[in-house]
C-alpha cells in the first residue's frame, strides 16, 4: 500500500490526473453539445426521441440528419479516438518516471490541442487549423509512447 500512496503523492501522477480529468470533462461536454444541436435542430436518429413532437407521420420528419449535429458527433468521435489512447499511454508514461517539466509539457500541449481541435471543429475554422491541432495531440501521444517503450524495453 505504501507504493500506491507514493504514486498518488507523485507530482507527475497528479499532473496526469489533472489533465486527464480536463480532457474527459471536455469529451463529456461534447455529448451535451450534440444533444443541444439535436434538440434545437429537431434532428433525431431514434423514433422514440421524436415523441415530444408528435406521433406517426408527423414525428417521422424529425428522423433526419443535420449538418450541425453530425459535426458535433464527428468531433466527439475524434475525441474518443484520441483521448482514450492518451489516457492509457499517459498513465504508463506518468509511471515511467519522466521529469515533471517534460510531463507537464506533454500534458498541456495535448489538452490545449484537443480544446483547440474542438473549437476548430465546431466553429468551423478553416483547415489546416483542425488538422494541425489533431497532429499536435497525436504527436504528444506518440512521444509519450516512445518514452514508455524506451524506458521499458531499453530501446
Amino acid at each position: 500500500m505504501a507504493e500506491l500512496a507514493q504514486l498518488i503523492d507523485s507530482e507527475v501522477f497528479l499532473a496526469y490526473a489533472t489533465y486527464t480529468t480536463i480532457v474527459l470533462l471536455k469529451m463529456m461536454l461534447m455529448s451535451l453539445i450534440t444533444a443541444f444541436f439535436r434538440m434545437t435542430r429537431k434532428a433525431f436518429s431514434n423514433p422514440e426521441d421524436t415523441a415530444t413532437f408528435g406521433k406517426g407521420e408527423n414525428a417521422k420528419k424529425y428522423l433526419r440528419t443535420d449538418p450541425d449535429v453530425e459535426r458535433a458527433r464527428r468531433g466527439h468521435l475524434n475525441d474518443l479516438e484520441n483521448i482514450v489512447p492518451f489516457i492509457g499511454i499517459g498513465l504508463l508514461y506518468a509511471l515511467s518516471g519522466p521529469a515533471l517539466s517534460t510531463a507537464l509539457l506533454h500534458f498541456r500541449i495535448f489538452v490545449g490541442a484537443r480544446i483547440f481541435h474542438t473549437i476548430a471543429y465546431l466553429t468551423p475554422l478553416p483547415q489546416p487549423s483542425r488538422g494541425f491541432s489533431w497532429l499536435a495531440g497525436y504527436a504528444v501521444t506518440i512521444s509519450m509512447a516512445y518514452r514508455v517503450l524506451k524506458t521499458g524495453l531499453y530501446l
